[in-house]
């Protein structure tokens, strides 16, 4: 069409596109909303304008799910099953495990200390750092303090919020979607069947469409029906309202890389998506409306930025660094008093402190980690493999493309699948 400048499928491939710039701006923009509420105890960015449908850090989060969809069932779709799983693993655990760590053992005794003006007691309390680690290991965030430090700060005025890194709650969603696409390609849907991808976001879509159409104008996760709490061994007690919406940016993702030969990229769709999107958050209808919108704006920001922005990322992504540690730095730098410059002077101290934090994860924890995917190669050798149901010649659109620049994978950041330390992607 003369208003297409092409398919997802020949534009949005290999590096050649502006996610890694996306993804540092929507951990920023989390990093951003969070100074607001942290540091002043006022409503995060977005949330007046809204009507408290959502702010800016959790939308931040719902766009990190949809480039996410996208590029984790890309992976999903032609490694096995074992090796989709080590890889993901790889990239997600050795960082927050550190982060875990270093939030434990260093931020809290920093919090206590300057609560208390001693370390006694810090150790031995039942909900000190060994528990904080036991507790949060396996993703799911269930103790969100240590050693009541935060606690103590609130009781003395120092700070406004009683969790000590409250950003990690997102990614036992975030391993669940990893779950679900394993469960699609062991199934083999996504190489034959990518309607079952279509009808599974149909369905969280219903689900989300219910939420807004029992007369709640304005729900979110946050208004859910659905039952609070629902427990999971290993996992423990989970929020499925969180798991349904997010779940559905997920989706979103994955349709539209199943489905990437049959959507075009327009400026005028992006241009209405973007209008669509601003309707929804001020005038009700955000998640029904707005989340397919914002999912659309994405791609076509990532393949209608200039070229320079496309560089921004192209080697060393530090986004997943800047999610996980940015809560904590905020909360340290609270108790110290940086909020007592105004909000200008602190976010500039906490995103200096937390991109430090970010560079060093990634270049000492999660690209030494991604590394160690070849040491071990559960599985057959992957393959690149077509949708049976999709239309088209027997070398897909932009194979070639993949072959020169083979694919981005992503877990709030990007995985280097095929050649270590952002040389290639898988």
């Amino acid at each position: 069409m003369r208003w297409s400048h092409g398919s997802v499928a020949d534009l949005l491939t290999g590096r050649n596109n502006s996610m890694g710039l996306l993804r540092p701006c929507l951990s920023i923009a989390v990093l951003v909303a969070h100074a607001r509420i942290l540091g002043f105890d006022r409503a995060e960015f977005g949330h007046s304008f809204t009507h408290g449908q959502t702010d800016l850090g959790k939308w931040a989060v719902y766009g990190f799910f949809i480039l996410s969809g996208i590029l984790v069932t890309r992976s999903g779709a032609r490694l096995p099953l074992g090796r989709f799983l080590w890889h993901r693993a790889l990239r997600l655990l050795p960082g927050l495990w550190v982060c875990l760590f270093l939030t434990a053992f260093l931020a809290a005794p920093l919090v206590y200390w300057r609560v208390h003006g001693t370390l006694d007691g810090f150790l031995g309390h039942s909900h000190g750092p060994l528990e904080y680690l036991r507790s949060n290991w396996r993703v799911a965030l269930h103790q969100l303090d240590v050693s009541d430090a935060m606690a103590d700060a609130v009781q003395a005025g120092l700070a406004h919020d009683g969790g000590i890194n409250g950003a990690l709650w997102s990614l036992y969603s975030e391993v669940f979607c990893y779950l679900g696409i394993a469960v699609l390609a062991v199934t083999g849907v996504l190489t034959r069947a990518r309607r079952v991808v279509l009808v599974g976001a149909l369905v969280l879509g219903w689900l989300v469409i219910r939420q807004a159409g029992s007369g709640r104008f304005w729900a979110g996760p946050q208004d859910s029906s659905y039952p609070q709490y629902f427990f999971i061994p290993l996992f423990g007690s989970l929020n499925p309202g969180w798991i349904i919406y997010l779940g559905f940016a997920f989706a979103l993702g994955a349709v539209i890389e199943m489905y990437k030969e049959r959507i075009a990229v327009s400026d005028a769709l992006g241009i209405m998506s973007l209008l669509v999107l601003l309707a929804g958050a001020r005038y009700g209808y955000l998640f029904v409306v707005g989340l397919p919108a914002f999912a659309y704006l994405l791609v076509w920001l990532a393949v209608r930025l200039p070229a320079p922005f496309r560089r921004i990322g192209a080697r060393h992504d530090y986004s997943y660094g800047i999610y996980i540690y940015g809560f904590v730095c905020q909360q340290v730098l609270l108790v110290y008093g940086f909020a007592r410059w105004g909000l200008i002077p602190y976010l500039a101290a906490c995103l200096a402190l937390t991109t430090v934090l970010a560079v060093l994860s990634w270049h000492c924890v999660e690209r030494p980690a991604m590394r160690l995917k070849d040491v071990w190669k559960p599985g057959p050798t992957p393959t690149q493999t077509k949708p049976a149901d999709q239309p088209g010649p027997t070398t897909p659109p932009g194979s070639w493309a993949r072959q020169q620049h083979p694919p981005s994978d992503s877990s709030l950041a990007t995985d280097p699948d095929t050649v270590s330390a952002r040389q290639s992607q898988v």
